[in-house]
């Protein structure tokens, strides 16, 4: 929330930067980027100086409170200007056909461990609310915050109910994102439960009934539930996408099998729930890691400005600098790092499920290497808008992405089917360099897709050369002459060329495809049935 407008180059008055009427100013660059919802991390009021001394708590994953929206995100500072802010920007996301999602943080409080400070719950009743040790004299911690809200118990358990209520009814967001879910799982002992109340709870309740439910399915004490997480409506980030995605585009041994049933909607993981694919939410970068420049640019993290001798933030990052660590002024490096960003969005976005990218990834925000930016409330973490027009044909390429995912079933015009709707309703076909023969070795680092959907005479085929030289693959026989293949994605093509519309779509008239080195290339033709 704050981070989007705070720069002082954003365009916004001083008075609304960072503030929920600083985002109402920027829909529309949000409507022509093609969003169709917006996650907020959290903005239940937090404790800013839950960090180290002379940061600031920029995530928010502090809460004191779940009922009032945070102050510091309101220009207006009356009793009611945070509630009436937050609404009208709702309401406006809502009139340009956005939808509004919550980051909320139901796990801990902003209290800590036994040593941390009293700020609400702490006060009210130690014993109910929060999952103590045996002894009772310390917190169990599963979510790497010092406390564990015991979210199973009766009355806490109505207070989430309530929270929720609130912000779906009086509020009228859309939908909510549970960080660290896998907690709400777990009993006043801290054993997973298989049936755990609250959730139940949360998928049955009138009141929340159509409200989008994703589910982080993981906690800090090792519970991983992605693929297994309990209920019939939620929605779960796919951790699995992220590594397997990251690991495929910087040659990993046994990556190409997995991003195959990746692409797919990861069957391996939701397949035996029989759900629509949009259960797995993809994605490859997301607030908490590198960003996607910053994913292709450097190989290790650099969080010395977080004061904790860059020993926080994970350090499995998957990412690969493309030859120079950090910043390069090389064309060759920049040129690759480039076509390395417009993979993963491609692949991220023309995958079965629903598609997330981090705020700036499509204009290359970089947070200097940082992974764990969470105290970082400067322009290490905010959006710079510079970056649009320094990198307007990174910015082209998302937007005509998205364009294609999110178009309507036009009767008259049936190439207009999103891409998503194609390949879920297609026979789908493995390839290799040549037409049926997929390598599938622990070696292999390229992969070609196919999907038919004969009903709707469309035929798609994708190509993931992740090797450091170019490869050749056979293309399938349209089965119709003349129709040959069209080229719609070449991410090694330099813009425009690295996307276009589809009706001036250029003709492939070899029976085969050169595909460049660390590249992905989309084409489309008509089918044969």
């Amino acid at each position: 929330m704050r981070g989007f407008t705070r720069h002082p180059n954003s365009g916004v008055s001083e008075a609304k930067r960072g503030t929920f009427a600083g985002l109402i100013e920027k829909i529309p660059y949000l409507q022509q980027l093609g969003i169709t919802a917006v996650e907020l991390l959290p903005v239940f009021q937090f404790d800013a100086q839950d960090c180290p001394p002379g940061k600031v708590n920029y995530w928010g994953y502090a809460p004191v409170s779940f009922f009032a929206p945070h102050q510091a995100y309101s220009s207006r500072q009356d009793p009611l200007g945070p509630i009436d802010e937050f609404r009208d920007m709702v309401k406006a996301l809502h009139r340009a056909g956005i939808e509004v999602i919550l980051d909320v943080v139901f796990n801990h409080t902003t209290e800590g461990d036994h040593t941390g400070p009293t700020l609400c719950f702490r006060g009210l009743d130690n014993t109910m609310y929060y999952t103590l040790e045996a002894d009772r004299s310390h917190y169990a911690d599963y979510t790497g915050t010092g406390n564990t809200l015991n979210a199973n118990r009766p009355a806490v358990r109505r207070m989430i109910i309530d929270s929720l209520r609130y912000w779906v009814e009086v509020m009228h967001v859309d939908g909510f994102r549970f960080d660290l879910a896998s907690v709400l799982g777990r009993d006043a002992s801290g054993q997973p439960i298989p049936n755990p109340p609250i959730l139940w709870d949360i998928e049955s309740d009138p009141a929340l009934a159509g409200t989008k439910l994703i589910a982080e399915a993981w906690d800090a004490a090792g519970l991983y539930q992605v693929g297994s997480f309990i209920g019939d409506s939620w929605r779960e980030w796919n951790g699995r996408f992220r590594d397997d995605v990251r690991s495929f585009f910087r040659a990993g041994p046994g990556s190409a099998a997995r991003i195959a049933d990746r692409i797919v909607g990861s069957p391996e993981l939701f397949g035996h729930e029989q759900r629509e694919a949009e259960q797995s939410v993809n994605f490859v970068t997301c607030h908490d890691g590198f960003t996607l420049n910053d994913l292709v640019s450097y190989d290790t993290k650099h969080n010395e400005a977080n004061g904790e001798d860059n020993r926080d933030g994970t350090d499995d990052n998957r990412s690969w600098n493309c030859g120079v660590e950090g910043p390069s002024d090389d064309p060759s490096i920049e040129g690759l790092r480039n076509r390395q960003a417009k993979n993963f969005l491609t692949v991220t976005m023309l995958s079965l499920g629903m598609p997330m990218i981090l705020m700036g990834d499509e204009v290359r925000r970089t947070q200097g290497g940082n992974n764990n930016a969470y105290c970082q409330d400067n322009e290490i973490s905010w959006f710079d808008w510079t970056l649009p027009a320094k990198h307007a044909d990174l910015h082209r390429f998302v937007t005509l992405l998205n364009a294609r995912r999110t178009l309507r079933v036009v009767d008259h015009e049936r190439s207009r089917l999103p891409l998503s709707t194609l390949i879920s309703q297609a026979e789908k076909t493995w390839h290799g360099l040549e037409v049926g023969q997929p390598d599938w070795g622990e070696f292999s680092h390229s992969l070609a897709f196919e999907a038919e959907v004969r009903r709707d005479g469309l035929r798609v085929y994708l190509i993931l050369n992740a090797h450091r030289e170019p490869l050749t693959f056979q293309l399938p026989h349209l089965g119709r002459e003349p129709s040959p293949w069209r080229r719609w994605i070449g991410t090694a093509r330099p813009s425009p060329d690295d996307i276009v519309p589809w009706r001036i779509a250029p003709s492939v008239s070899e029976p085969f495809y050169r595909a460049e080195a660390h590249s992905v290339v989309v084409l489309f033709g008509k089918s044969k049935g």
